[in-house]
């Protein structure tokens, strides 16, 4: 049978095939990635319930608890960007009414802000300079004159280039009855981090940055206090999707149906995971820090100057100061159009003030480094 339809085919597309640009990645994100986990997303594709995606799920929590250094149940990959894990720690976490506290001192703060809000949190907020941090006694004054159900604080500061210390923070928060829910997105896999020993009950992050993979798989993690506090909402959680109590049942022993995963990004993941634990986490931090202070050391070289006091810099991105009559945007643009290389321009409070180069997972090398600074001296104006 010859089925006959009214196309117009003068109207068909005639597009070349795909050519993507080869760029080096010096940006707030994503970051290149290593060629052992791009060729992981061309494995074959298989059931979002086959017995082999099922395993690799479970090695997935496996190397997820190792990168965050936590022994909790319920650590997943949600199948979204690191804005979906964000979603889905809050959505879990706050019902209307709860007091929730968040530290603003950077764009992603202010995110944390608005997503609580539409979840019906009564928010209230501390808030610092854009490129600084809290302190210890700031957050205890905050937690006793507030008395949160969550404080929300921004271990990377993505927009900033600013560290977070976490020390202490949970057992302030724990003594008080009080949740703390950490954003990880440019630390995971390149930052320093011990979610159980600073007692971190809730935390997420993404792919595409420390861990060394392409978007689309995040991180999402709660302790057995967050998953109590969940166990006891008096209403459902406002997001289907992002609803724990379902995502359980398809990452624990149910593995009931609850969504097509993404499978060659969980491929991805696994492989980006498999690399850092092959390295070795400490190693893998300490060549992060190291490959970052030889970027402080060449800025400098170059009369550029970081942003954020060094004690609390990211080795995973830097914010560096855009010197007094120059086209920040332009110098990104040239970087792009003539040499092949991203940097990130500067984000909301920052904007027009500060280029952020991230150097995360796979980039994190010093080749890396000396092509930007190549470039960079021949796009800078010779006055700076």
């Amino acid at each position: 049978m010859t089925l006959t339809l009214p196309i117009n085919d003068s109207k068909r597309l005639q597009l070349p095939p795909l050519q993507i640009p080869t760029r080096l990645l010096l940006g707030p994100g994503p970051s290149n990635v290593h060629p052992v986990v791009q060729e992981a997303m061309n494995a074959p594709i298989v059931g979002h319930l086959d017995p082999a995606f099922l395993a690799l799920m479970d090695e997935i929590q496996t190397l997820l608890r190792y990168v965050w250094q936590t022994d909790n149940q319920w650590t997943i990959a949600v199948s979204g960007t690191g804005s979906a894990a964000m979603e889905a720690a809050i959505a879990n976490a706050t019902e209307p009414g709860d007091v929730v506290l968040v530290g603003v001192n950077g764009y992603f703060g202010n995110r944390l802000v608005d997503m609580a809000q539409r979840y019906g949190a009564d928010v209230r907020t501390i808030a610092k300079p854009w490129g600084q941090v809290f302190s210890l006694d700031e957050i205890r004054t905050a937690l006793d004159t507030h008395r949160p159900a969550i404080l929300a604080l921004v271990h990377a500061e993505t927009s900033t280039g600013a560290r977070q210390p976490l020390e202490g923070v949970g057992e302030l928060c724990h003594d008080r009855g009080c949740l703390l829910l950490v954003d990880t997105v440019t630390s995971l896999g390149g930052v320093p981090l011990l979610l159980d020993a600073w007692e971190v009950d809730l935390a997420y992050s993404c792919s595409q940055k420390g861990l060394g993979c392409p978007p689309g798989a995040s991180p999402l993690t709660m302790s057995s206090r967050a998953v109590e506090k969940l166990q006891q909402r008096r209403t459902k959680v406002t997001n289907w999707y992002l609803d724990m109590n379902l995502l359980m049942k398809y990452w624990g022993s149910d593995r009931t149906y609850h969504h097509t995963a993404p499978i060659n990004m969980y491929y991805a993941l696994r492989e980006a995971l498999r690399l850092i634990a092959s390295e070795g986490l400490a190693q893998c931090w300490q060549r992060h820090q190291q490959n970052v202070e030889y970027l402080w050391e060449r800025l400098e070289d170059l009369g550029l100057t970081p942003h954020v006091e060094q004690e609390f810099r990211l080795p995973t991105l830097t914010t560096v100061r855009i010197p007094e009559g120059v086209d920040g945007r332009d110098v990104a643009r040239r970087l792009l159009n003539e040499h092949n290389i991203e940097i990130g321009n500067g984000l909301g409070e920052l904007a027009g003030l500060v280029w952020r180069v991230g150097l995360m997972g796979y980039n994190s090398r010093k080749e890396s480094v000396d092509r930007l600074m190549k470039a960079l001296g021949e796009v800078l104006p010779k006055t700076v």
